[in-house]
């Protein structure tokens, strides 16, 4: 049977090399190689989504691949696709790198120049390593086998626009339609998830911030089940403490939580940090939500922005989310879309604060009268994005114009800011 290798190769030069010497490894079949880090995953999601049996046994990954680093991107794959085999192409062939390569995922280290010999030795290796893997498991039974959960990252255009509360009902919602659901508060210096829902807690999602590898038993002592069944990974309580998670950890974890839950919700809130900046980017879906008032939209236009000019995610690639709407407004949703450039949400929360109060001042945000408008509108909107299942529990999916489905790979925020001096 013939060994199936997926390059992932930037530069046109060594794709050149790199598939000229695939091509004449004995019972090699290379593929059309893949040019950055999302197409990579992409293709990958896709043969998965057919059949286990269609994943290539071996990636060859190169060292300036991008925009996703090398060694982030061997960690995702390894995360999502385990039983593909993945090899490191590199001109520092040194210890520590190696050891590196190895710790986030990669089977083995190929040194530049390439040399038939090793490139061979090698992927052979490799090859049999994968075959090994899913016979072992049965033809992939219990290999992971889809694209991983549905990642939404909910962002507020400035303070106050109803964020938390945004992304605490779209949660709830995909775990009441029978979806495994994460809730992770990525607002670090000000999360108020745990006082939404009136919970006392111990862990935090710094916990996370200093394993390299987060294994389902370490996720799941750092999480909170929640009495609705949606598990939270909270803000910690000093807020001082959310410097310790970097957008390197950032990564780890929400590659973490998508790899066990159907759904994940995070709550971005308002203030750009480089963990939320690498959370933005990996989500499949982005939302920013404002009010439509002067003030929010123009920190909505100013996010849309920003993030575009940090390579984060593109304006069309992101869903704007009206909260506080009425028909009276001036500004509608149709002229907000014209300002930030981005997609806008077919649902539309509606202004009744009034019925959100009582909810708010006792911290119980999960008992929300399930009759009121508000609630209604938002987990229609969890529907519309597709994070309900069915209709039992939530609201039925509609064709709305949310988009933002494919993730934008980025240089991480710290490396732009530094670069950007």
């Amino acid at each position: 049977m013939p060994t199936r290798i997926l390059p992932a190769v930037g530069d046109a030069d060594a794709v050149r090399s790199l598939t000229t010497l695939l091509s004449q490894l004995p019972d090699a079949e290379p593929v059309a190689p893949v040019a950055d880090s999302t197409q990579l995953v992409d293709t990958l999601a896709r043969l998965a989504a057919e059949s286990i049996d269609e994943l290539p046994e071996v990636v060859v990954v190169h060292e300036r691949i991008g925009p996703v680093p090398a060694l982030e991107l061997i960690r995702d794959v390894a995360l999502r696709f385990p039983a593909v085999g993945v090899i490191l192409v590199t001109s520092d062939a040194s210890p520590g790198l190696f050891q590196a390569a190895m710790d986030y995922g990669a089977r083995g280290l190929v040194a530049l120049p390439l040399h038939y010999e090793e490139l061979a030795s090698r992927v052979n290796a490799v090859a049999q390593w994968s075959m090994g893997v899913r016979r072992h498991l049965g033809a992939g039974g219990d290999v992971f086998s889809g694209v991983g959960g549905t990642v939404v990252a909910v962002s507020g255009a400035k303070g106050g626009v109803g964020t938390t509360l945004t992304a605490v009902q779209l949660a709830l919602a995909a775990q009441a339609s029978g979806r495994g659901t994460a809730l992770l508060d990525m607002d670090l210096q000000t999360g108020d998830i745990a006082a939404y829902l009136d919970i006392q807690f111990r862990r935090s999602v710094v916990d996370l911030a200093t394993i390299n590898d987060i294994t389902p038993r370490v996720l799941a002592d750092a999480v909170f089940r929640h009495d609705t069944g949606v598990s939270l990974l909270l803000a910690p309580g000093d807020g001082e403490r959310g410097e310790e998670v970097t957008d390197r950890a950032a990564r780890h974890i929400v590659s973490a939580l998508r790899s066990r839950y159907e759904v994940v919700v995070i709550d971005c809130g308002a203030q750009l940090t480089g963990a939320s900046a690498a959370a933005v980017e990996m989500a499949d879906t982005a939302l920013l939500v404002t009010t439509p008032d002067v003030v929010a939209v123009r920190g909505a236009k100013r996010t849309v922005r920003m993030w575009d000019r940090l390579q984060i995610r593109k304006a069309e690639e992101t869903t704007i989310v009206v909260n506080r709407y009425s028909r009276g407004t001036e500004i509608q949703p149709a002229l907000i879309q014209r300002i930030t450039g981005t997609g806008i949400a077919s649902t539309a929360i509606p202004a009744n604060f009034k019925e959100l109060q009582a909810a708010v001042d006792a911290g119980r945000m999960h008992e929300l009268d399930s009759k009121g408008s508000v609630k209604q509108a938002l987990w229609a909107l969890a529907g519309e994005l597709g994070l309900v299942k069915g209709t039992e529990g939530a609201v039925q999916r509609r064709g709305g114009r949310a988009r933002g489905g494919d993730r934008t790979a980025a240089l991480t925020f710290r490396r732009r800011k530094e670069l950007g001096r």
